[in-house]
């Protein structure tokens, strides 16, 4: 296989996990009990640096700061898919750096979310990982002979 297969599956799912993220880190079940704890984030106020702000806010900002993240994660990977082979090996270092990301984001994943994060991050770390090897092989690998 291409490691432009491995970028456009990656870029795909990254923009559903941009998706799903951005709609969903708001949302709380009820029988999670967690009501008075997201009330106390939301209406305790204080200030910094000249703004007033809640927990709540700063929450808001992470979540959204993730989702903002694969956005540009999705769209770095999917650039990365067009790019010839010998342009992909000569940026070794930034395809392995970009897997290596992922391969840390499933680790903390693993260790403070839950299954769904789990998953996309550990299939988007495989998808990385394939393509910055199969990227190194091909700037190995000398050009055919015609």
């Amino acid at each position: 296989m291409k490691a432009s297969i491995f970028y456009r599956i990656a870029a795909v799912l990254l923009l559903l996990f941009a998706v799903g993220h951005t709609l969903g880190f708001r949302q709380s079940d009820p029988s999670w009990g967690v009501d008075a704890l997201l009330a106390s984030m939301r209406s305790m106020h204080f200030d910094v640096q000249g703004f007033n702000r809640t927990y709540w806010d700063l929450f808001l900002a992470a979540g959204f700061s993730v989702g903002v993240f694969y956005l540009f994660a999705a769209i770095l990977a999917w650039q990365l898919g067009s790019l010839p082979p010998a342009t992909l090996g000569v940026m070794r270092a930034t395809a392995w750096a970009f897997a290596l990301c992922f391969a840390a984001l499933t680790v903390v994943s693993w260790r403070y979310l839950f299954i769904l994060p789990v998953a996309f991050s550990l299939v988007i770390t495989l998808c990385l990982t394939a393509a910055a090897w199969l990227s190194t092989k091909q700037l190995s690998m000398p050009p055919p002979r015609k």
